[in-house]
C-alpha cells in the first residue's frame, strides 16, 4: 500500500466509527422517545380501562338496584294476597313465633339458573341465618329471560380472643335461640342479619337435594357480577325456606327444653317457701329482696310455670347517629343510591333521596371498619370483640349491600384486636381482602375471602409498632399494598407465592411528619399523602420516596383525601376545611365546615358534584363547594344517658356527658333542635303537658327548658349530687327526682309549667336513687337504689310506706323500677344487679321490655312475674343499654346505648 493511500485508508476507517456513534446517539434518542410516549400511552390505556370499570360498576349496580326494587315490589303484592295477619303463625322461612308468614326469608326456588340460583341460597348445616330476596317464580322466570346473573353502672368489660371465654353447649345455645337474638324478624324488615346455627339435626332428603341443585348451579363462582346476591351453600348466611323452618323450629324445641329441664318447686335465686306464702325472695347478687304478690295472683302463682314470649316481635325500624369520632374510611357513597356508614353494631344504608333506612344487623359488637368491593355491591365490615362466646370474637363480615345477605365470615379466633382498616384488592377484581388487626403487634394479614367457609388466610406478619389507620391496595398494580400511621408509610408487595415484602417510605430532606394519616390515588397510580403537620405529599407510582410535597396545606393534620371521578382531590382535615383540588393538586376552591358540626373525618363523593362529610362529632353533612353543607345525620358524641318520650306527639329527648340535650322527631327521624347546656346530663323528663323538659345534672343542679323555643325558664338545686332520675305523677301534679346523694325531691307543680314549690324529700334508701314509679292514682311512689332495695313512699308526706301489704295491689302508671313483681322474670340466675339499666312497658300494657349491660333489648309479655319468663332478644347496641321507653303510641320503641352514643328505633310488628 502506498503512502499517499495511507491517510486515506485512515480516514476511511475513521469515519465509519464516527457515523456509528452518532447513529447510536440518534437510535438511543429514538428508543427513549418511543419508551416515553409508550409510557404515556399505557397510562391513557389504564386510564380508559378505569373509566370503563367505573361505567360497568354503574350498570351492575343500576341492575342490582332494579332487583331490589323488584323483589319489593313482589313482596308487597304477595303480603296482600297472602292474608297473613301480623299474629299468624310463620309458614315460610323467617316467620318464626307470632310472625306473619308473608315475609321469607329465603327464596327457596331452586333451579332456572342466573337469578334463580343467586336468590336461592342453601344453607349448610353450621351456616349463620341470613334473609334475603324473595321472588314469586313469574318474577324469576321473567328476570332469568333477561339476565344471566346485608348508664348506670358498670361498663361491660372486653374481651379479645381468649378461648376460655367461649361458650358452646347446647343448652347456652338453646337459650340464646329462645330469645331471636341478633335478629329482627319482621313483615317487612329490612335489618338482616345471620345467626349462629342451632344445634345440629339430621338433614332430610330433600335438604340435601336442595343443596345438591344449588352446588350443581355454579354457585361457587367468585363474587363479581351482579347475579351474585346471595351467599353460597354453606356460608354463613345461605339459607333456604326449608332450611329456616327447621330452625326456627328446633329453635323453639331448644327454646322450651332449655327452660323446662332446669324448672323445679323454686329457683336458686326466687323462692317461696310455702304455697301459702304472700311473698318470695328475689336474691339478686346474694341480697335476697322481699316481693309481695298482689291478691290477683296469689291463688295462681307457681313458681313452676313458664312464662311464654309475646306473640309479636320488634323490628329495627331507624338508627340515629354516626361513628365519625375515632374511626376512617366509614362512609361511601353506592352506586344504588345508597350512602353505607355505621353506628354501635348497625351497618346503615341511607337512601337520602328516598329518606329510607336498611341495616346491616350480622355484628354483635362495635362495627370499626367498612370497606366496599370494585363491583360496589359487595361490602366488608370488620367488628372489635364482645363478651358472649366465639361469635362475639374480633371477625369480618362480608355482605351483599342489596340483599343485606351474610357471604363469608373471616377471622373468627384469628384476630386478637379490634380490626380497624379494612381493603378490598383493586387490580385484580376483588379477589383478596387485607385486614389490619389492632392488636400490640398491629398485624396484617391478606384474606382470600371467597375460599371455603371462613375463608383462606394467604399470609399475615408484623405490621408496626405503632398505630396503623389505614391500609389500601394499589388500583392498578396487582399485589402492591400501602399501609399508613405513626411515624411510617409502608410499601408492601404481595408476591404469587403469598409472601409479603416491604419497603419503608423514604423522607430523605422532607419534613417526616409524626402521623401520615390520609392516603389516596392519582388516575396515573401516583400514591397521595397527608400527614398530621397539614401537608401532601406525592409518591411516585413504583417508588418509595418523594417527587412532590405541598407543605402546609391544612393547618393541622389532613384526616381525608378523596379522588373525585374527574381526577380531582378534596381534602379535609382537623381544621373544618375542605380543599378542592385539580389532578396536578393545584388548589380551586375551598368550603369551611361549621365548628359544632366537628372536624372533617372523612369525605366521600356521592351523586354528581355532591360531597358526603363525616366529622369528628358523629354527623354527616352533605353538599359541595357552591352551596352550604346541609346536616343529614346527627348524634350524640360521648356516653348518652337519659332518654324521654313525649306524651302527646311523636318525639324524644335525649341527654348525655357530652352536654347536649337535643329533641328528635320520630316521624320525620331528624334532630329537631340542639342544645348545649354547659354541663353533663345525666336524666330528662317531659312534663305531662308537653311544654317543658326537665334536665337533671351532675352537681344536684336541675334545670327547666321551654320544649319550643328551647330556652332556659329556671334553675333548682337539691342536693350536691347527680340527679339520677326523674318522673311526674300520672295527673301531672308532683314531681319526682331520684339523687345519687339516696334522696328522693317531690315538688308540687304549678299552673306556670316552668315553676315548682318544694314539698321535701323522703330519706331511707341506703344507696343512690336508680328508678321511680307512680302509681296511677298518683298516691305512691315506689323506688329503686342501687343497692337493689325496693320501698314505697307518701309523696305529700315524704314518708316511707313500710307495710308492703298496703300497696301490693296497687297499679302503675310507668314500669321504670327493676325490682318489682312485674320483673321478677327478667333476671337470669347469676346475673349482677346492675346489668339491668332500664325497663319499661307499653300503655295497653302487653309488653315489657329490658335494657342490659350486653347490648340487649330483650321484649317479655307483660307482667313477667314468673321467674326466666321466656323473651325476645334483640341486638343492635354494642355498648350497655342506659334507657328504653315506648312512645305515646305504643307501637314505637326507642333505646339509647351508652358508650356507642347511638339511640335505636324499635317498631313492634
Amino acid at each position: 500500500m502506498s503512502a499517499t493511500q495511507q491517510p486515506a485508508m485512515g480516514e476511511s476507517s475513521i469515519h465509519p466509527a464516527g457515523e456509528s456513534t452518532n447513529g447510536t446517539k440518534e437510535w438511543q434518542e429514538m428508543l427513549e422517545t418511543e419508551k416515553a410516549g409508550l409510557v404515556e400511552r399505557v397510562y391513557d390505556l389504564e386510564r380508559q380501562v378505569l373509566e370503563h370499570k367505573d361505567e360497568i360498576v354503574c350498570l351492575k349496580s343500576t341492575l342490582a338496584d332494579v332487583l331490589r326494587r323488584l323483589a319489593t315490589i313482589d313482596n308487597a303484592y304477595e303480603h296482600s294476597t297472602s292474608g297473613s295477619g301480623r299474629g299468624g303463625t310463620g309458614t315460610v322461612a323467617g316467620g318464626g313465633g307470632g310472625l306473619g308468614a308473608s315475609h321469607s326469608t329465603a327464596a327457596t326456588t331452586a333451579g332456572q339458573g342466573g337469578i334463580g340460583d343467586s336468590v336461592a341460597a342453601g344453607s349448610g348445616q353450621n351456616s349463620l341465618s341470613s334473609k334475603s330476596f324473595r321472588f314469586s317464580r313469574n318474577t324469576l322466570t321473567r328476570l332469568n329471560s333477561s339476565v344471566e346473573e346485608k348508664r348506670f353502672g358498670r361498663v361491660p368489660s372486653r374481651v379479645t380472643s381468649s378461648p376460655s371465654r367461649i361458650k358452646t353447649t347446647l343448652a347456652q345455645k338453646a337459650i340464646h335461640y329462645s330469645n331471636g337474638s341478633l335478629h329482627s324478624d319482621s313483615l317487612s324488615s329490612h335489618s338482616i342479619s345471620p345467626a349462629p346455627s342451632p344445634s345440629p339435626k339430621q338433614p332430610n332428603a330433600s335438604t340435601n337435594a336442595h343443596h345438591a341443585l344449588l352446588a350443581s348451579s355454579g354457585m361457587g363462582k367468585r363474587w363479581s357480577s351482579t347475579g351474585d346476591f346471595i351467599s353460597t351453600p354453606g356460608s354463613p348466611s345461605g339459607t333456604g325456606s326449608t332450611g329456616s323452618m327447621s330452625r326456627f323450629s328446633a329453635k323453639s324445641l331448644l327454646n322450651l327444653s332449655g327452660h323446662s329441664s332446669r324448672q323445679g318447686n323454686s329457683h336458686p335465686y326466687v323462692q317461696r317457701k310455702n304455697d301459702d306464702d304472700e311473698y318470695v325472695k328475689l336474691y339478686i347478687s346474694g341480697r335476697p329482696i322481699v316481693i309481695h304478690i298482689p291478691e290477683a295472683q296469689l291463688p295462681t302463682y307457681d313458681l313452676t310455670k313458664v312464662q311464654p314470649a309475646p306473640n309479636r316481635r320488634l323490628r329495627l325500624d331507624w338508627a340515629y347517629g354516626y361513628r365519625g369520632k375515632d374511626c376512617r374510611s366509614n362512609l361511601y357513597q353506592l352506586p344504588t343510591g345508597e350512602m353505607v356508614y355505621f353506628v354501635a353494631a348497625v351497618v346503615i344504608l341511607y337512601n337520602m333521596d328516598e329518606h329510607t333506612q336498611r341495616h346491616y344487623l350480622g355484628h354483635t359488637d362495635d362495627v370499626k371498619s367498612l370497606a366496599v368491593h370494585p363491583n360496589k355491591l359487595l361490602v366488608a365490615s370488620g367488628q372489635c370483640g364482645g363478651t358472649e362466646g366465639r361469635e362475639s370474637l374480633p371477625h369480618i363480615l362480608i355482605w351483599n349491600s342489596v340483599s343485606l345477605a351474610t357471604l363469608n365470615q373471616i377471622g373468627c379466633g384469628e384476630f386478637t384486636g379490634a380490626i380497624n382498616c379494612l381493603s378490598f384488592s383493586r387490580a385484580d377484581s376483588g379477589n383478596i381482602l387485607a385486614a389490619i388487626d389492632d392488636s400490640p403487634d398491629k398485624i396484617i394479614s391478606i384474606w382470600d375471602w371467597q375460599k371455603k367457609e371462613g375463608g383462606r388466610k394467604i399470609t399475615e406478619t408484623k405490621c408496626s409498632v405503632d398505630t396503623v389507620v389505614a391500609v389500601e391496595f394499589h388500583p392498578l398494580d396487582k399485589g402492591q399494598i400501602i399501609t399508613i400511621g405513626k411515624n411510617h408509610i409502608a410499601f408492601w408487595s404481595l408476591d404469587q407465592h403469598g409472601m409479603l415484602y416491604k419497603r419503608m417510605g423514604v423522607f430523605e430532606s422532607f419534613e417526616k411528619p409524626k402521623y401520615v394519616t390520609a392516603i389516596s390515588f392519582t388516575q396515573t397510580g401516583d400514591v397521595v399523602t397527608g400527614d398530621s403537620s397539614g401537608n401532601l405529599a406525592v409518591w411516585k407510582r413504583g417508588t418509595n420516596v418523594i417527587s412532590r410535597f405541598l407543605k402546609k396545606v391544612h393547618e393541622g393534620p389532613v384526616f381525608t383525601i378523596c379522588a373525585l371521578r374527574n381526577g380531582g382531590f378534596v381534602t379535609g382535615g382537623k381544621d373544618g376545611l375542605l380543599l378542592l383540588f385539580d389532578d396536578a393538586l393545584h388548589m380551586k376552591a375551598d368550603q369551611i365546615v361549621e365548628e359544632h358540626f366537628g372536624a372533617v373525618r372523612v369525605v366521600a363523593q356521592g351523586k354528581g358534584s355532591q360531597l358526603l362529610i363525616g366529622t369528628t362529632k358523629n354527623c354527616i353533612l352533605s353538599g359541595d363547594f357552591t352551596l352550604s353543607l346541609v346536616p343529614i345525620v346527627m348524634g350524640h358524641t360521648d356516653i348518652l344517658w337519659s332518654l324521654s318520650t313525649h306524651p302527646q306527639v311523636a318525639q324524644f329527648v335525649t341527654g348525655g356527658k357530652d352536654r347536649l340535650l337535643q329533641l328528635w322527631d320520630s316521624l320525620s327521624h331528624s334532630v329537631v333542635w340542639s342544645k348545649d347546656i354547659g354541663e353533663p346530663i345525666h336524666s330528662v323528663q317531659i312534663a305531662n303537658g308537653g311544654e317543658v323538659v326537665v334536665v337533671g345534672g351532675g352537681t344536684g343542679r336541675w334545670s327547666v327548658f321551654d320544649i319550643v323555643t328551647r330556652e332556659l325558664l329556671a334553675t333548682y338545686t337539691d342536693g350536691q349530687d347527680v340527679i339520677q332520675c326523674m318522673q311526674f305523677s300520672p295527673d301531672g301534679n308532683l314531681l319526682a327526682l331520684g339523687s345519687k346523694d339516696n334522696c328522693i325531691y317531690i315538688y308540687q307543680c304549678t299552673k306556670v309549667p316552668h315553676r315548682f314549690s318544694k314539698i321535701g324529700k323522703c330519706t331511707g334508701h341506703s344507696s343512690f336513687i336508680s328508678h321511680l314509679d307512680w302509681s296511677k292514682d298518683s298516691q305512691v311512689l315506689r323506688s329503686n337504689s342501687g343497692d337493689y332495695e325496693l320501698l314505697y313512699w307518701n309523696p305529700t308526706l315524704c314518708r316511707q310506706i313500710t307495710s308492703q301489704s298496703t300497696v301490693k295491689n296497687l297499679e302503675w302508671a310507668t314500669q321504670n323500677c327493676s325490682v318489682c313483681f312485674e320483673t321478677i322474670g327478667i333476671w337470669p340466675e347469676n346475673f349482677d344487679g346492675t346489668d339491668i339499666n332500664s325497663v319499661c312497658k307499653d300503655g295497653e300494657e302487653q309488653f315489657l321490655v329490658s335494657a342490659d349491660d350486653f347490648g340487649k333489648i330483650r321484649l317479655f309479655s307483660f307482667p313477667a312475674s314468673q321467674p326466666k319468663s321466656l323473651s325476645h332478644s334483640y341486638r343492635g347496641h354494642s355498648s350497655h343499654v342506659t334507657a328504653v321507653q315506648f312512645m305515646h303510641d305504643g307501637v314505637r320503641l326507642l333505646s339509647a346505648g351508652g358508650l356507642d352514643t347511638s339511640v335505636l328505633q324499635w317498631r313492634v310488628v
